[in-house]
Order: C-alpha cells, then structure tokens, then sequence
C-alpha cells in the first residue's frame, strides 16, 4: 500500500473495460492522484496531445492501457488503423516519458504477439520463434514493438519500462458491440438476444375465470452463427484479475523480460459456446460458419513467471466469472431498454 503513497499515476485508457478496474484497484491501495485522459480531450496519436498530456498529469507513473481493440472481424476490416493508431500510441508515450523523467512506463502488449503456432503453453522465450496468426497480425506486432522499445530504452538510457502480455480478458462492463467484440461477450449477446422473451410466460387464469386472448407461447430459439470450426482453443482471464496482476508487476517487477498475464488453461471454442449455451439457457440450434476463419489454433500461456516474479495468480473459477458477465450483460440490456441508461 505504502508503494502508491504520493505517487501520480497516469492511467492511459482508464475509463475503458480494463482500466476502469485498474482505476478502482488503485483508490484501493491509497493512490490518490491519478489521472485518467479521454481520448475527445487527448488524442494520444498525436504527439503534441502526448506532450500536453504530460505536462497536465505530471506523473510518476504510466500504465499504458489505450488501445484500438477488436475481434477476428475488427481486425481484418481495419488492419492499417489496429497498426498505426497502437503503434503511434505506445511508442510516442514511451518516448515522451523518457523524456519527461517518468520513474516507471508499464506496456500492456497482447497474446497476438505470439508467433501463429507457438507450442502450448505460451512461453515468453517463444515470442519471436515466427510470425503471428494472420489476421490481428498487425495489431500483434504494434504491441510488440513497445517491448522492443522498452528492452532498447532500459539499455541505453536505465529507463524503467516493463512489458506485460494478458491473454484474452472477460468481465462485467465489456464490449458487446457486435462489431468489434471478442468472443465472450459476442456470444453472451447473441444467446441473450436470441431468447423469443425476456420474461417466462405468464401463468394462465385459473378456470372458471374468463380466458385472456391466446398468448403465444415461445418458439424454439432461433439459430445462432458461430464463426469458424469451433476446434481452436482460447484461454481468458478475468478482468478483475488482469488489473491485478498489473498493479502487482508495476510494484514489484523492474525488468526488461516480457511477462505473460493468464489463467493457465485452454478451452476450446466449441466447449466454450455450449457452456456460455448452457449458462444463458439457450435452446436453439448453433451453427458453425466454417467459411469463417478461426485465427491462432490454440492459445494458452505459460504464467509461471508472473507468480514467481511478483506472485500473481489468477484466482476467479472460469465458469464464475462467465455467470457475472453473463448477469451484468442482462443487467445492462434491461436497463438500456428502459431507458435507464
């Protein structure tokens, strides 16, 4: 706790699904400064933004969680902007932090890094044994180069940068845009969406009461489309988790070597859509849009060193964290839908 006394902390993308945990994280231990840009205030691709964004938080550390993210579909649609906006980003916050005399710069890279067919689990030695898989390639290797930035940085100028790699995050308060959301919450929106009511059907009048007018009574659940095979495997991690995990490395961790952040277990994505199915009481058919692609065939990591460097561990059951995702999704959409929100 004595660690974030008097400390100014910039949290870049702190209003967003993972840093507002982190943001709340730090409240928690003390931290009293921190300051948390939006991007209609502070365009972090420009450099000139950055400039004055150092000048208004004057921090002492940075956690570096801004970022354009997506799924497989997000990814290939817009390819140049996943690699330009986060390279520019991560590269012109490094630097100007240097510059400024920041005491520590904390990157959140991604498992995309990886090389397409890393051998399971992901070791951090791996990271440069291949290309990665195709299609968030370019968002993989704008991440990745902020390691190589960060390694460079440490040897020529002593500059306190570490580099973290979170596997695929999960929670309450994620993105369900269908347009740019990960699995998860893709599949929690489309099984939710796809129930004929939001509420059970009302019980009929006892007899000899008059009959209301026929109530119809639900169909079958229409079909939902999953993309690809179902056969590659993912591991996530929940969120709460992750920003811990992060809040411990920025603690106590202070080397140059990448740091892999996960739960330690793969599921596959057949497995994963018949438990989310079966959580969100979906009934219909699922069907498999084979002409989709799959991306990386497995992933999950090696996350030894995390617990060994500054004791992380993932610690909320998987099926857990899917049933608070799942109520909160519920949660959102009725209050969306009335207007609450």
């Amino acid at each position: 706790m004595s660690f974030w006394t008097n400390k100014r902390v910039l949290v870049t993308g702190g209003a967003g699904f993972l840093g507002s945990y982190v943001v709340e994280k730090l409240k928690e231990r003390g931290c009293k400064n921190i300051f948390v840009p939006r991007s209609r205030d502070y365009n972090l691709v420009e450099m000139e933004a950055i400039k004055r964004l150092y000048r208004d938080a004057n921090p002492d550390i940075v956690i570096h969680l801004a970022a354009v993210v997506g799924g497989i579909g997000a990814n290939r649609e817009k390819p140049g902007k996943f690699f330009y906006d986060n390279i520019m980003m991560g590269v012109q916050m490094m630097e100007q932090g240097r510059q400024f005399g920041l005491k520590k710069f904390v990157a959140l890279g991604t498992i995309c890094a990886y090389p397409k067919y890393t051998p399971v689990p992901f070791k951090e030695e791996d990271l440069w044994n291949g290309y990665p898989e195709e299609t968030n390639a370019p968002y993989g290797l704008a991440k990745k180069m902020l390691l190589v930035q960060s390694q460079a940085y440490r040897k020529q100028y002593g500059f306190n940068a570490i580099y973290l790699l979170p596997v695929n995050l999960y929670g309450p308060g994620d993105n369900f845009d269908p347009k740019s959301s990960h699995v998860i919450p893709a599949l929690i929106k489309k099984f939710i969406d796809a129930h004929p009511y939001p509420h059970p059907h009302p019980e009929p009048y006892p007899h000899p009461h008059p009959q209301p007018e026929p109530y119809p009574y639900p169909q079958p659940h229409p079909a939902v489309t999953v993309w690809g095979t179902g056969r590659p495997t993912r591991e996530f991690l929940y969120v709460d988790d992750a920003a811990e995990g992060i809040l411990l490395a920025t603690e106590k961790y202070n080397k140059s070597d990448p740091v892999n952040l996960g739960a330690g277990f793969e599921i596959s994505i057949k497995d994963l859509v018949q438990l989310i199915a079966k959580l969100t009481g979906f009934k219909g058919k699922i069907i498999y849009d084979t002409s989709r692609p799959d991306g990386q065939p497995r992933r999950m990591l090696d996350t030894s060193r995390a617990e060994k460097e500054f004791g992380f561990k993932a610690k909320t059951p998987f099926e857990e964290g899917l049933r608070k995702t799942i109520k909160w999704y519920k949660s959102f959409k009725f209050r969306k839908s009335h207007n609450i929100i």
